[in-house]
């Protein structure tokens, strides 16, 4: 699965595809695939302290 997310991030043109279920993963559930597509959707926002929460 790192594998996978590595390769999305080094090209970033696929999750389009994959949002318009002009691709597919082999291998990874519909759930999965949710899951990876919201993560690159959403932005990584930090608390005023700095931690993550």
């Amino acid at each position: 699965m790192i594998n996978v997310i590595q390769y999305l991030e080094q090209n970033p043109s696929l999750i389009t595809l994959l949002k318009e279920k002009k691709a597919s993963l082999v291998g990874v559930t519909e759930l999965e695939l949710n899951a990876i597509i919201t993560s690159f959707d959403e932005e990584v926002r930090l608390e005023s302290s700095g931690f993550w929460f």
